[in-house]
This record gives C-alpha cells, sequence and structure tokens, in this order.
C-alpha cells in the first residue's frame, strides 16, 4: 500500500519560495494498493495534482472520505480532471451537517453559481456523495471506522484498515480551549495502536494562546494524543499557512526530540510528494 501526500497544508493554499519543500496545497491523501480503486482522504487543493497522475480515458474508479466541509478541504472537486470524463466513478463519503443537511444538498449548495460557475451535475463524471455516520463502514476494499472529532461545526476522523495496516486520518482536531491535554475517548479509540496517524499539528504553544477557538492543536497535543494512543508512526499535517519550511523542520526537529521518550517508532512532517510504503501483512501479522 502506498500513501501519498498531495496537500499537507491547512486553512488556505499558500504555495510560495518559502514552503517549496513541504508544498502549500491544502489536505489531499491517496491510498493506493494494487487490486484496489484508491481512497482520498479529503478533497483540497491537493486533490488536483494526484488527478494529473491518473488516466483520463473514463476508466477511473475511486473512493473519498471528507472530514468535514471547511474550504480548505473540499475545494479541490472540480479541478480533478478524471470527473471531467465521461464514465469515470467518485464516491464520495462525508458527514451530516447539524441542521440535517446531507452530503449531496451541502456540494449542491456551495458549489453553484454565484459562488462557483459550475454545478456538480455538469461534472461529465459520476459523482456519487454519501452522507456517513459515526460507525463502522465498508468502503471498497477498506474497513472504515469513522468517530467525530472536536472542530468546528461536523468534523470525522477516519480509522482505515487495508492490507493489514491501520491508517488513522485526524486532518482537524479542536485541543481543550485551554491548553490541556485531555483527549476525547472516541478520538484514543480511533487511534488506538495505528500503524501510521496523520494528526493536525497547526499551532505551536504562542499561536494556540491567541488562536485557541480555531479548531486546531498545537504539535505538541499531536504527539500527545499519538503517545498515549500507543501509534508507532506519527505524520504532522494541516501544517499553518505562515510555517514556511525552516519553521516546520524547526518543529519537527522538537518534536522527534520528545518523541524519544515515547512509545513513537517515528514522527515526520508531510510534505506533496511523500509517498509512504507499507509492505502487504495479513491482520494478524
Amino acid at each position: 500500500m502506498n500513501i501519498t501526500f498531495y496537500g499537507v497544508r491547512g486553512s488556505t493554499p499558500c504555495p510560495c519560495a518559502g514552503n517549496r519543500r513541504y508544498g502549500g496545497n491544502t489536505a489531499c491523501v491517496v491510498l493506493e494498493s494494487p487490486g484496489c480503486d484508491p481512497i482520498a482522504l479529503d478533497l483540497g487543493t491537493g486533490l488536483r495534482f494526484w488527478g494529473e497522475t491518473l488516466p483520463l480515458d473514463g476508466t477511473f474508479r475511486g473512493y473519498a472520505l471528507v472530514t468535514h466541509l471547511h474550504w480548505d478541504h473540499v475545494q479541490g472537486l472540480p479541478f480533478f480532471t478524471p470527473v471531467h470524463m465521461p464514465g469515470s466513478r467518485f464516491d464520495i463519503f462525508g458527514p451530516v451537517q447539524d441542521d440535517g443537511m446531507q452530503m449531496d444538498e451541502a456540494f449542491e449548495e456551495f458549489m453553484r453559481p454565484p459562488y462557483f460557475p459550475i454545478g456538480i451535475a455538469d461534472l461529465a463524471g459520476d459523482i456519487e456523495l454519501h452522507s456517513i455516520t459515526d460507525g463502522d463502514h465498508v468502503v471498497g476494499d477498506a474497513k472504515v471506522r469513522v468517530r467525530n472529532v472536536p472542530h468546528i461545526g461536523p468534523t470525522v476522523g477516519f480509522r482505515i484498515e487495508l492490507d493489514g495496516h491501520t491508517i488513522v486520518y485526524v486532518s482537524d482536531h479542536q485541543q481543550p480551549l485551554d491548553g490541556g491535554m485531555d483527549i476525547a475517548p472516541q478520538v484514543l479509540e480511533l487511534c488506538d495502536g495505528a500503524d501510521l496517524l496523520i494528526h493536525d499539528a497547526q499551532f505551536t504553544p504562542e499561536e494556540f494562546i491567541v488562536k485557541a477557538h480555531w479548531g486546531h492543536c498545537t504539535v505538541d497535543y499531536a504527539l500527545h494524543v499519538a503517545a498515549e494512543a500507543g501509534v508507532r508512526r506519527l505524520a504532522l499535517f494541516h501544517h499553518d499557512p505562515s510555517h514556511d519550511d525552516g519553521c516546520v523542520d524547526r518543529l519537527l526537529s522538537e518534536t522527534r526530540d520528545k518523541a524519544a521518550t515515547t512509545c513513537i517508532e517515528e514522527v515526520i512532517a508531510a510534505s506533496e510528494g511523500l509517498t509512504l510504503h507499507y509492505e502487504h501483512a495479513s491482520a494478524t501479522a
């Protein structure tokens, strides 16, 4: 199984010379395994670049798991070229809104004039939008556990079991407003013993003091979640748009030093184009 990061930034796309190594596109991570249809995690602007690697003959089949409907997690869809081809199919799963609005209703609401020049129906491919609830599901060849994650608005995290490995994706996670380290039990359940945890790591402690109510967490909190859940590998993700390559390097170095006293085997900082490879393993390996 290959896990490729196509967008690693939070809040807004911000490509520039200062973040050339880590990248400036918003959230999109893709899981691919031979013989299985691929699964995208979120539909940020990084989705466009995944599309550039795919055939444009209408044979595309894939799935997407969307954590929530903030712009930085959905705005890549109309720029994903495979869905402009007749015959292609993309099944997209995401949470129901607080007012009961379903996924298809939500996309029809925000992807239309005057906010955008075209709507979902104008895409030539077959796009199916599914609302997904807290629970255990099957998506393609993967087992997917969905749990609510503290953020601003309905937000979920995903635990994906595929090829005998467990990948957890918690892109946006509200740390307690007082800067405390309490973790919601459903988040710990989601992350428990995962091979890889891709986790929100947007703020430094100093930034969190000012932006505590923005729905995110500190790098230290991401490390704490991973350590408490017994995660093997932590990928720092959803980098703040103000964090250039040097800043992310520094945060990564500091986090690795702190992780040395935990059970975590490796800490990385997600970067665009990075692919993590996991050999096939049986579920009992």
